[in-house]
C-alpha cells in the first residue's frame, strides 16, 4: 500500500522571494509553524542534509528526523526523502513552484507508505498530512506576502 497528498497555494510576492525563503530551510522555524528548529548537517552541491524538530506535543515529546533535500533552481522544484524515516517506510516530497498572472503556486507532492505498527496507517496519515499542509500553506502564504508588502513600501 502506498499514499499520495498533493496540495498548493498561489502566493502574490515574486518568485525570487518565494524561491529564497522557501529554500532557506535555517528560517524554516520562522516561516512554518511547526517546526521549533532546523539544523543543517550537510551541504553539497543543491543538496542539503537537514534535522528537523517539530514543537514539543501534548506529552512534551519533540519529534524530529532528519531529511535530505536537492533543488533545481532552472526548473523551480525540489526533491526530499527522509533519511530518518520514522514510522514511514519511505516519504519523498516533491516541491513545484509555478509563475502565474495572480502569483506563485508553490504544490507539494509527498509520496509515502507507514510501517507495519505505526500510530497512523497510510489513509490517516495521509488526512492528517492534508489538513496540516493546508494550515502550513496558509501561513506560509501570508507570511511571504507580509514581507512583499513590506518590501513594496520601503
Amino acid at each position: 500500500m502506498s499514499a499520495h497528498t498533493d496540495n498548493s497555494i498561489v502566493i502574490n510576492a515574486p518568485m525570487d522571494l518565494v524561491w529564497e525563503r522557501t529554500n532557506d530551510i535555517e528560517s524554516w522555524p520562522r516561516l512554518f509553524g511547526e517546526y521549533s528548529s532546523a539544523e543543517i548537517l550537510h551541504r553539497g552541491g543543491n543538496t542539503v542534509r537537514f534535522r528537523l524538530s517539530l514543537h514539543p506535543d501534548e506529552d512534551g515529546k519533540v519529534w524530529s528526523w532528519v531529511s535530505e533535500r536537492t533543488s533545481d533552481e532552472a526548473t523551480r522544484t525540489t526533491r526530499s526523502h527522509r533519511v530518518e524515516t520514522g514510522p514511514f517506510k519511505y516519504m519523498f516530497l516533491f516541491w513545484e513552484y509555478e509563475q502565474l498572472d495572480a502569483g506563485v503556486r508553490l504544490r507539494w507532492v509527498q509520496d509515502f507508505e507507514m510501517k507495519p505498527g505505526a500510530p497512523l496507517d497510510d489513509s490517516g496519515m495521509a488526512e492528517r498530512i492534508n489538513r496540516n499542509s493546508r494550515v502550513e500553506l496558509a501561513l506560509i502564504k501570508e507570511r511571504l506576502e507580509s514581507v512583499h508588502a513590506l518590501a513594496a513600501v520601503s
